[in-house]
């Protein structure tokens, strides 16, 4: 078994240098680990002393799991985490090739990893979490889950792994009362966190959570949260946080808050719900030696997720990427901007391969469009014509868009805006010569 191992991590950095130098490819070296030892992943994680933290939900899950890992790394752990957002057990495995000794083992604290929706209770089987975080549940790869019903089941399935803690967003219509729909467990603490209701409320299209249409579902923000958000001025938020106590169910009374001031990744409420569920994680897994103000520290010089809000420099010039995963993200983005952008560019592929949800997003925040490339750039095209919002150019040939885009002079206001899939992210960021995914050394 040792001789084993140690095989599946010298062969997998091998691919990992590899896979780097093309840019990439960040799950093939996990991938080839795990066919020379299967039970590489389980094994290593198992030795982890305080265990594992699982993150899930459909949106902020990359950009969640990094700030928890830096609250967490604040308070003195050493974190094992998944930065690239690979979720799967391959996308796990590749990033633990570069933690671990040539025998398998991990010198770290905690694990704090972002699992898939899809694969979660597969991952929960495997990695047996102590505590899992649940973000949301919204429209989401409909070729792939079909409905949220169907996600909210997976998800459930999860929380129910969980033995120590389980954190829940109150604002969602799934999970604001998922801990009474799945089996308990002795001992587990449950927390919510949320935001309060002029904030949610004044949202232009809420927090996008997916109708749930079963009777007695419970009313998103009914229940108390361990952290709230009470204030938001763009990239910056208010927490507010209730001081610890031991057995929470859920359902505890506020008192003796303390508020903290803390830096997002971007605008956005969706933004400020990730780092209350963020902070409201730590604090569950800390317990007595959770302190706020290093919720602050922490987030405040904390390196933004790839293509999650980044603001990218290039020839001297600031481009903003804003990823649209699915509907509800790309809604929630165009929401938070600040004004009509100068110039936008879009870039949509087979990533996303039934794009006609567009036709029940607001773009009313755009007031054109610059240009769009990707083969699914005819699709938005016609949208934007309906709409009436004028398109500049319409070119398949991803390269010579991104260039002539760029060629463009510096805007006279604010900076370039790319709205791109996932899969044009990764190329374009590519093209543009940013090949490293897994940025933030590890502490």
């Amino acid at each position: 078994m040792a001789l084993r191992t140690t095989a599946a991590v010298l062969v997998g950095r091998a691919v990992r240098v590899a896979a780097r130098l093309r840019g990439g490819g960040s799950a093939i070296p996990g991938n080839i680990a795990l066919r020379i030892d299967p039970g590489f992943l389980e094994r290593t994680i198992a030795r982890i002393p305080h265990g594992v933290v699982a993150v899930s939900g459909s949106n902020g899950k990359s950009t969640t799991t990094n700030m928890l890992a830096a609250i967490i790394r604040a308070h003195g752990l050493s974190v094992f985490t998944n930065p690239s957002g690979g979720n799967l057990p391959q996308g796990i495995a590749s990033a633990l090739l570069s933690e671990v000794s040539t025998g398998g083992r991990l010198n770290k604290d905690i694990a704090i990893l972002e699992i898939d929706e899809g694969y979660g209770t597969r991952l929960a089987e495997l990695l047996k979490p102590r505590t899992v975080l649940l973000l949301n549940i919204q429209i989401d790869q409909l070729n792939r889950y079909h409905e949220p019903d169907r996600v909210a089941t997976m998800l459930g399935r999860v929380a129910a792994t969980s033995t120590d803690g389980l954190i829940l967003n109150r604002e969602d219509n799934f999970l604001v009362d998922m801990d009474a729909r799945i089996p308990g467990r002795t001992g587990r603490r449950v927390s919510f966190f949320g935001g309060v209701p002029s904030l949610v409320d004044d949202a232009s299209h809420g927090v996008a959570s997916a109708d749930r249409f079963d009777e007695g579902s419970a009313v998103p923000g009914s229940r108390a949260a361990a952290v709230e958000v009470v204030a938001l001025d763009g990239a910056r938020a208010t927490l507010a946080i209730d001081p610890w106590t031991d057995g929470e169910t859920g359902d505890g009374v506020a008192s003796a808050r303390t508020q903290i001031e803390v830096r997002l990744p971007a605008r956005g409420m969706h933004y400020a719900l990730d780092a209350a569920g963020a902070a409201a994680t730590a604090r569950s897994v800390l317990g007595e030696r959770f302190r706020p103000e290093l919720v602050t520290r922490a987030l405040d010089t904390l390196e933004t997720v790839y293509g999650r809000g980044e603001m990218l420099e290039v020839a001297g010039e600031q481009i903003e990427i804003i990823m649209m995963k699915n509907p509800a993200s790309l809604q929630l983005n165009l929401d938070s901007l600040e004004g009509a952008p100068e110039q936008v560019f879009l870039a949509v592929d087979e990533g996303t391969p039934d794009p006609s949800w567009i036709y029940d997003i607001d773009f009313s925040a755009l007031d054109h469009v610059d240009g769009i490339t990707g083969s699914k750039a005819w699709q938005f095209a016609v949208r934007f014509g309906y709409l009436g919002i004028p398109v500049g150019e319409v070119d398949l040939d991803v390269r010579r868009a991104l260039k002539a885009f760029l060629a463009r002079p510096k805007p006279a206001t604010g900076h370039k805006v790319m709205i791109l899939n996932y899969e044009q992210m990764m190329l374009i960021r590519k093209i543009l010569g940013f090949k490293e995914l897994e940025g933030g050394g590890a502490a």
